[in-house]
């Protein structure tokens, strides 16, 4: 059957549903993408201030808030083609990797960065050059006021989001929001360790404070990325079998009668908390059809999506 001809021919409108599973947040959306800007910009003048003062803290504090303005910027990209794919027939699962597959992409990068950072401060340990410390410190002081400045702006958009969906049953977090929040805070922390190191050695003239807030800011940025990759890697692989998710189906299914075994179990991730399943069912019973299965399945709101299959024997 032609594919065009079967997706212009309306069957009736209860057998139709779509493939979206992405919960629209305009306000998040917004507050996302104002902090990603503002973010991006301070992590470059942290930078290029990091190497101009020659503050290993200061460049380890603008790369780890580069890895949150990436993540914030993936965040907000993914909002927008999650959006702008809603509707093509080409994502068989909708439009989420595109999220998870930039995240990868960019935790590679940042392992990058990470060992570069680890390889200028351990030099500077070895042979210290000149900081300018004022200058450092004013920075990074500036840096942590933005911090403070964006975690408010998403925490308006938490509030806004959350009274917004207060009349709402199903209420979706919004994890892209949640991670978003918990970069601003991560960054919040090596801006402090930043000015800690600064004013170390300004006021002590421990220089090595400085490249030695280098390398725990390198270590940060790794172990971020780090979790990154295996967190979006499974994802990208389909290696998720071991979610509870997984029993909780075989659970429901086999639960209630001897007569009921599921023979094959196919589970993966189509977003965030949402899992699609292909399922097997072997059956004595003459009575058993898909659509019972579907709706013991329905007390699972994670499970969007489910293709039965049923054989009888006996």
């Amino acid at each position: 059957m032609n594919s065009k001809h079967f997706m212009s021919s309306h069957p009736p409108s209860g057998l139709t549903h779509q493939h979206i599973f992405n919960s629209n947040n305009p306000a998040a959306e917004r507050g996302t993408r104002a902090v990603m800007w503002i973010t991006a910009a301070m992590m470059a003048v942290e930078i290029v201030a990091g190497w101009w003062f020659n503050s290993m803290a200061l460049l380890a504090d603008g790369w780890h808030m580069s890895s949150h303005a990436f993540a914030i910027g993936l965040s907000a990209f993914a909002y927008a083609a999650a959006r702008k794919y809603s509707n093509d027939p080409r994502f068989a699962f909708g439009t989420w990797k595109i999220e998870i597959l930039a995240g990868f992409a960019s935790a590679i990068f940042l392992l990058g960065v990470a060992a570069m950072m680890v390889f200028g401060s351990v030099e500077r340990l070895f042979s210290p050059q000149t900081i300018h410390y004022q200058q450092a410190i004013f920075v990074a002081v500036v840096g942590l006021l933005v911090n403070i400045v964006c975690a408010l702006i998403l925490g308006h958009a938490h509030d806004h989001h959350h009274h917004h969906d207060a009349h709402d049953h199903h209420h979706h977090h919004d994890l892209n929001l949640k991670s978003a929040y918990v970069h601003v805070i991560a960054d919040a922390a090596t801006s402090v360790l930043a000015i800690i190191a600064l004013v170390g050695g300004l006021f002590y003239g421990w220089s090595w404070l400085d490249p030695l807030m280098g390398i725990v800011g390198a270590i940060l940025v790794a172990a971020w990325a780090k979790s990154l990759l295996m967190e979006t890697g499974k994802v990208l692989l389909d290696r998720e079998m071991d979610h509870p998710v997984v029993d909780e189906i075989r659970e429901v299914i086999e639960l209630n009668s001897d007569e009921t075994k599921i023979t094959d179990l196919h589970v993966w991730r189509v977003g965030k908390e949402a899992y699609s399943c292909a399922v097997s069912i072997a059956t004595r019973s003459a009575t058993l059809t898909p659509e019972q299965v579907r709706d013991q399945l329905r007390q699972h709101e994670e499970i969007v999506h489910t293709t039965i299959e049923i054989h009888r024997y006996g």
